[in-house]
């Protein structure tokens, strides 16, 4: 059995299409932070069950999520509602669940922006957990959660479709300048944590991740040096006009985190 588990928050834009693609699930399940618009409504017709929770950080949002998974649920497929489970996708869902002996499986988004795949000014390809075991996974931090199973860990070959733009550029803004407070926090908390320059070429790109992130809290510049990486080293500029765009607000979220780092820093210092 399956059960497909959305998080939600006014999300009524896609949320028909993200509940559409999911038509091949036993369950749906639609996790709701009290969206104000016509999300649950809508969910409730497409046949949801719908539980609701405020909202307070990632981590602790899915880890509640995952308790309103039916007991008798073998495989739990985890997507964000502007996530949408592609034909190849699910076809291939369908075939790994028989599975034995795979805890949890991560998958590539293909992220799209002004109607075009962003191949490389996303960081394509960048895995996340999305189908696991039910009771296999914990989920950790606070934003940019990590996975934590102790089973083993597989990857899909097909893609979910990710439309973080659906909802307007100013969304994305307001959006990301939270995300930039708890990102900032995290950093604080974590700057210091020792990091082994050899997890760069770790197998796992979990850990390959994790470590990047870590390591780059320490660079001079870090809003600069992402755009370049991004555009340059990852050849972003193939994406064109949206590419460079895209890389543009990705160098404004970090410049975000900068600034309130270091106004976190100072508070502590003071």
């Amino acid at each position: 059995m399956i059960c497909a588990l959305v998080l939600t928050y006014n999300e009524e834009i896609i949320i028909s299409k993200c509940l559409d693609a999911l038509d091949f699930a036993d369950e749906l399940v639609v996790f709701d932070s009290f969206s104000t618009d016509e999300t649950v409504s809508i969910a409730k017709k497409k046949g949801a069950k719908i539980f609701q929770r405020t909202f307070d950080n990632y981590s602790n949002q899915r880890n509640e999520a995952l308790k309103k998974v039916p007991k008798d649920t073998d495989w739990v497929l985890m997507v964000d509602a502007d996530e949408i489970v592609s034909v190849s996708l699910k076809k291939e869902i369908l075939e790994v669940v028989k599975s034995e002996d795979v805890s949890m499986y991560r998958v590539r988004r293909m992220d799209i922006f002004q109607g075009k795949w962003l191949k490389y000014s996303s960081g394509y390809p960048t895995w996340f957990p999305r189908l696991f075991k039910n009771g296999d996974v914990e989920v950790q931090r606070e934003i940019n959660e990590e996975y934590i199973t102790k089973g083993k860990i597989a990857h899909l070959d097909e893609h979910l479709l990710h439309y973080p733009f659906n909802k307007g550029l100013t969304y994305w803004f307001t959006k990301h300048n939270i995300y930039s407070e708890m990102e900032a926090q995290l950093m604080l908390n974590e700057i210091n944590d020792k990091t082994s320059f050899l997890n760069l070429f770790n197998s796992s790109p979990v850990v390959r991740r994790k470590a990047q992130k870590r390591l780059s809290y320490k660079l001079p510049f870090r809003p600069y040096f992402v755009f370049f990486a991004f555009y340059v080293l990852k050849r972003g500029f193939l994406d064109g006009k949206a590419g460079y765009q895209f890389c543009t607000m990705r160098k404004l979220y970090e410049t975000m985190i900068e600034l309130k780092f270091n106004a976190l820093r100072s508070e502590n210092e003071s």
